[in-house]
């Protein structure tokens, strides 16, 4: 970028020239000419210039890469700035929608449950409003029949008539009666059974042992059963088994099947058993657990007696305890009545 000026040497005439002129007295230095002086001016001019013009460049070229480095250090700050912002927006977005849609959620769930049981409650309400009203009327018609009878048949059957209550087992009801009241017992159990069936728009299942007492115990079985599961599997809510000591002894035993404790095949229905005494009456003075002693004397009699003929299912003591237990939850006396059809009930 810079450029070397040459001077030509001067010859030996123009020095002899020059040391002839020496001896003339000297003028001034002043007004002295100088011909080297512009030459040195000039180069003096042309070297400054030129550092001028390279610090110049230089100054532009680092002020060029300062502004590159400052531009490319401001852009990822940009970056980040919009990125932070942005953020943010979504940031803040995402609470609103949480603020929004967790109450909405609550009230939703929280409203289903009450929706349901507002729902099941009507049902409810409506089984045990039918339920009653039957039971009025056949309180008003049998009122011979002991209070306890009503308002333990009232509870132990509303229970099962409620869908809120969970059914670990079925409903198991043994009424039993004097022979003077063979016609009452028939009827008041045919009648709380279809009381308790009606309020679930349903029927009853109807089982006879005069019917089947002279046929054979693994017959009979097989014929009670297959009448409970296939009734109950259509929908059928309760089954009443007339006069229950008739049966074959070894075909009562099907009834582990449907009224054990915790393994019933049918949890959410009702069984009522109704035995008959050889006993002309009942005393209205026995408790309850006289009667049940009484009723469960008579079947070990009636079911384990040597006249009873044995089969390969036949009863024995062992087999009947676990039937009883099963049978016996609640015991009721039934009482004579006076006013019913004479034809008796169907």
């Amino acid at each position: 970028g810079s450029s070397s000026i040459y001077f030509p040497q001067e010859n030996p005439i123009k020095e002899k020239a020059k040391a002839y002129d020496s001896n003339e007295p000297e003028k001034p230095a002043e007004h002295q000419p100088n011909i080297y002086t512009p030459l040195k001016e000039r180069k003096a001019d042309f070297l400054e210039k030129n550092q001028e013009h390279h610090s110049t460049t230089s100054q532009s070229r680092s002020k060029f890469r300062d502004q590159s480095s400052i531009g490319k250090q401001s852009q990822p700050l940009a970056k980040n700035d919009g990125e932070s912002q942005s953020g943010f927006r979504k940031s803040r977005t995402w609470l609103l929608v949480l603020l929004i849609a967790v109450p909405l959620l609550y009230v939703l769930w929280s409203g289903i449950p009450s929706f349901l049981d507002a729902t099941l409650s009507s049902r409810d309400t409506q089984i045990l409003q039918a339920f009653r009203a039957r039971m009025k009327k056949l309180k008003n018609t049998y009122q011979s029949q002991d209070p306890s009878l009503w308002k333990r048949t009232h509870v132990f059957l509303e229970k099962h008539l409620n869908a809120s209550h969970l059914h670990l087992e079925p409903a198991i009801l043994l009424f039993t009666a004097g022979q003077e009241a063979e016609k009452a017992l028939r009827c008041l159990s045919n009648e709380i059974a279809d009381a308790f069936a009606f309020s679930q728009n349903a029927t009853t299942i109807k089982i006879n042992g005069a019917d089947k007492a002279i046929l054979d115990s693994d017959i009979v079985k097989v014929e009670v059963d297959n009448e409970l599961s296939s009734g109950f599997r259509e929908g059928k809510k309760v089954a009443v088994v007339h006069r229950f000591e008739l049966l074959p002894a070894g075909s009562t035993l099907i009834f582990y099947k449907y009224c054990d404790h915790e393994n019933a095949a049918f949890k959410d229905v009702a069984l009522l058993l109704t035995v008959l005494l050889d006993e002309q009456s009942l005393r209205k003075s026995l408790t309850l657990q006289e009667v049940e002693e009484k009723v469960r004397d008579f079947l070990w009699a009636k079911f384990t007696s040597s006249e009873v003929p044995r089969s390969y299912n036949s009863m024995d003591t062992d087999k009947l305890s676990g039937l009883w237990s099963r049978i016996s939850h609640l015991v009721l006396p039934v009482w004579p009545e006076k006013g019913l059809p004479v034809e008796g009930c169907t």
